[in-house]
């Protein structure tokens, strides 16, 4: 690994694995963790942030039948890693750290998807150089080191990635474009479906790796970039600390073969939106600070 501070032995570079976790000999740690994030619950408030309706084409994927999907590759991605001794143990010290920002974060979730409530929130870590963090459907969160090493992330800025990571899950944007892809590859239409004229149930339910593949367009990641502002706003991170993330992205560019800016693009037109909305979730974080 990059950084003396990763002590997974023997963590092996770029383990090939895009996630992690789901059970095996640890799952009692794990669901500890599970069952501590989802044990605080909030009341709904108004949103600080201004964004869009989700798209309307995800209702032609069953919300179930894609978060099993997400559980299966999570499961699986989990055994590669374990297997190449590239997953992190419970105890690792920047894993603790992971779970322990996901805890204050997830409370908050349920606003933006009422089905978060039931989500089995899990997160672990992969030992590689990649640069990359993810939150597939239903909650699995996963961090490599290399995000967390060659960026030198502080806490504040690994809550603004876990919370724009959860964003895209709760904001449902997988959902959407496996709809989009795979209703155009048919030429069913919305409107097709709301009549009964068909089904893409089961083609949601064979995606083999596709959720770790998909690329959300411009407008899923000013959504979920402004959503995540606000989840860690108010769970006492601060928001500056989304502007301080992208700009090392932007220098991180030069780098080369950095896959989470293959799906998530920096540039000024990033930093100068989450700027503008810094200011409007100030007011949540310095409750939260003061709480």
């Amino acid at each position: 690994m990059n950084s003396p501070t990763v002590s997974v032995p023997p963590l092996p570079v770029d383990a090939g694995c895009r996630c992690c976790a789901a059970r095996g000999g640890t799952w009692q740690a794990r669901r500890a963790f599970v069952l501590a994030a989802a044990g605080t619950l909030v009341l709904p408030v108004a949103a600080q942030v201004e964004v869009g309706s989700a798209s309307g084409m995800r209702r032609l994927v069953p919300a179930e039948t894609l978060e099993d999907s997400a559980v299966q590759q999570y499961s699986q991605l989990l055994a590669q890693a374990k297997a190449k001794r590239a997953l992190a143990p419970d105890n690792h010290p920047q894993l603790l750290k992971l779970r322990a920002i996901a805890r204050q974060i997830i409370p908050y979730a349920a606003q933006w998807n009422s089905r978060a409530a039931q989500w089995r929130w899990e997160v672990n870590l992969i030992g590689s150089k990649q640069i990359n963090a993810f939150c597939m459907p239903g909650g699995k969160i996963a961090f490599y080191t290399g995000i967390l090493d060659q960026l030198k992330l502080t806490d504040d800025e690994i809550a603004m990635v876990m919370g724009h990571e959860m964003a895209h899950a709760l904001r449902e944007h997988a959902r959407s474009r496996v709809a989009k892809s795979q209703a155009t590859s048919i030429g069913l239409s919305l409107g097709a479906q709301l009549l009964g004229l068909g089904d893409l149930g089961n083609a949601a339910a064979n995606l083999g790796t596709q959720l770790l593949t998909l690329k959300f367009s411009r407008s899923d990641e000013t959504d979920a970039d402004l959503v995540g502002l606000e989840l860690a706003a108010r769970a006492g991170y601060n928001p500056q600390a989304a502007v301080s993330l992208w700009r090392k992205m932007g220098e991180a560019t030069g780098n080369g073969g950095i896959a989470f800016l293959s799906t998530h693009p920096s540039g000024p037109d990033r930093i100068r939106e989450l700027e503008q909305n810094v200011p409007k979730v100030q007011g949540l974080y310095q409750q939260a600070r003061s709480r």
